[in-house]
């Protein structure tokens, strides 16, 4: 079953592009990022499927596809997730690297990884076989996993220190704000009745930003999740799981337009100044997606 979106704005630019998305100035050298800030930032979106453009396929979508419309032409955005990817995997073939050379001194830049970032690190795992070169070391802390991947010995960190590698990154080079985005849930309703539980991947969120310094050093958390999973349960079990063609992950479009509505409401409650480019008003997409949730953690513990 497909659904027709309900969309949230009537302003919009066919502006969203899937990674490797070209770079907005001529040069990636260290003198053009130091450059004057664009007059419109972009917003560049790492993570996986749940986010990426055509999603896990299958008539599935990302939910990163349809944030433009919430934007206008305050802001260009630049859909850099791609499927299949954890932090570790993101980090390990440069994504975030050619996302930092491509930006510009005022963009903001939202991570949001963790689908696939479970587990443990295989030993003599390929791209296809074992963890697929996926699982982070497990800890919160410095911990390291040594295994040898693809032939190839590599020292795999945990998803905290890939976060908050690539968040440094791109405040270093100017980049107004990063937001650590918490993962969206699988289908909420796939047991019949509504439950959620957040993956230890919130609280490895929560703690990067925390560690990045917060919104005092333009690092912010939103928590997408629980935004998302508040308007799975608006929408009820029917509309939900007629919205999940393949498994209880991937999207069809109608609810990755849903999903990108909640991560947006979730700015709004919150402190991030992209909040400010927004162009619906809070109170309006809180009638489609439910209200700001009573403790927002935008702001870190």
């Amino acid at each position: 079953m497909h659904l027709p979106s309900i969309p949230i704005l009537l302003l919009s630019l066919p502006l969203a592009s899937a990674f490797p998305g070209p770079s907005r100035s001529s040069s990636n050298s260290k003198a053009s990022r130091a450059s004057t800030p664009n007059p419109i930032p972009t917003i560049w979106l790492a993570g996986d499927s749940t986010t990426a453009p055509d999603g896990g396929h299958n008539h599935t979508e990302g939910w990163g596809q349809y944030l433009k419309y919430s934007f206008g032409s305050n802001a260009f955005v630049n859909n850099s997730a791609y499927a299949g990817r954890s932090a570790r995997s993101f980090t390990r073939e440069g994504r975030f690297d050619r996302i930092a050379a491509a930006m510009s001194p005022g963009d903001f830049v939202v991570i949001e990884l963790g689908i696939n970032d479970g587990g443990r690190p295989l030993n003599g795992s390929t791209s296809t076989t074992g963890d697929k070169g996926r699982a982070d070391c497990p800890g919160a802390g410095s911990e390291t996993c040594t295994v040898v991947f693809n032939n190839v010995t590599e020292v795999v960190q945990t998803f905290p220190t890939y976060i908050e590698a690539a968040a440094r990154k791109f405040l270093s080079l100017g980049a107004k704000s990063v937001i650590i985005s918490e993962q969206v849930p699988n289908n909420v309703w796939e047991s019949g009745s509504y439950a959620r539980t957040p993956s230890i991947f919130s609280y490895y969120d929560l703690l990067v930003t925390e560690r990045l310094g917060g919104p005092a050093a333009g690092a912010y958390f939103v928590q997408h999740g629980s935004y998302a999973a508040q308007a799975q349960k608006l929408l009820g079990p029917d509309v939900v799981n007629a919205n999940y063609p393949m498994d209880h992950t991937h999207t069809a479009p109608f609810l990755a337009d849903v999903h990108s509505q909640a991560f947006v409401l979730g700015l709004k409650c919150g402190t991030s100044p992209l909040a400010n480019l927004v162009v619906n008003a809070t109170a309006r997409i809180e009638a489609l997606r439910g209200p700001c949730l009573p403790a927002n953690e935008t702001l870190p513990i």
